[in-house]
């Protein structure tokens, strides 16, 4: 899933993105106000990790922002205030989660997991769609009772797509999420392909059916096969 760490402190930044990537979670970074606002404009994120103190402008007007153009994104504040009246105002505008500097990275990727749960996965840490089951705490996938070995890219995309299920993704929104601010250094969509073919081969070595149909000319929708 695709995080958005919005840290003017660029040691902190890195740490946090460091840690959260090897919990299999994809991380862009925004150092400052109008970069922040331009990436929540453009993408979609599982969580916002924010800052409200940046160097030119608030963290909570970004907040705003969010809230005011409905975006679904989980927001985590952290600051460096550890007033009530800071943390009062930041959840009635809208933030899931207030987390006071400094704190251990280890609660920082608790939390964002939490949010993801509750706003993704009805709040289960057992995600069943009819033959397969992902235990999201272990980040195992079992295909008809049967432990699978998915790669960590597939694993993350398999994750997307069965959040989105029985919606249309496209191709670029797929490379985008899997890929993250690296994206741009994909000349095409052949990883995609190679995702999607690897993850077939899973479904069909288990028994299971090919819940991923390919819409021609838009994307992919992951789904029940048609009886």
């Amino acid at each position: 899933m695709k995080i958005l760490v919005i840290e003017d402190e660029r040691e902190l930044s890195k740490s946090i993105c460091e840690y959260l990537g090897n919990e299999q979670f994809i991380t862009e970074t925004a150092y400052n106000f109008s970069s922040a606002l331009e990436k929540i404009s453009l993408y979609d994120y599982a969580c916002i990790i924010l800052d409200i103190n940046l160097p030119d402008g608030s963290g909570l007007e970004i907040l705003k922002e969010i809230k005011a153009n409905n975006k679904a994104d989980g927001v985590i504040i952290i600051s460096a205030k550890n007033s009530l009246d800071d943390k009062i105002y930041g959840l009635k505008t809208g933030a899931d989660d207030y987390l006071t500097k400094p704190f251990h990275l280890s609660e920082l990727s608790a939390r964002v997991f939490a949010i993801i749960r509750r706003k993704s996965f009805e709040g289960k840490n057992i995600i069943t769609f009819d033959e397969l089951q992902i235990n999201l705490t272990e980040k195992q996938v079992f295909i008809k009772g049967k432990l699978s070995e998915l790669t960590k890219k597939e694993y993350e995309l398999l994750l997307y797509l069965v959040s989105n299920k029985n919606k249309v993704i496209s191709k670029s929104a797929i490379a985008e999420h899997l890929w993250g601010d690296n994206m741009d250094l994909a000349d095409n969509y052949d990883f995609i392909y190679t995702h999607i073919k690897n993850l077939r081969k899973k479904f069909l070595q288990h028994g299971a059916p090919d819940y991923i149909n390919s819409v021609y000319g838009m994307g992919y929708k992951f789904s029940l096969p048609k009886p």
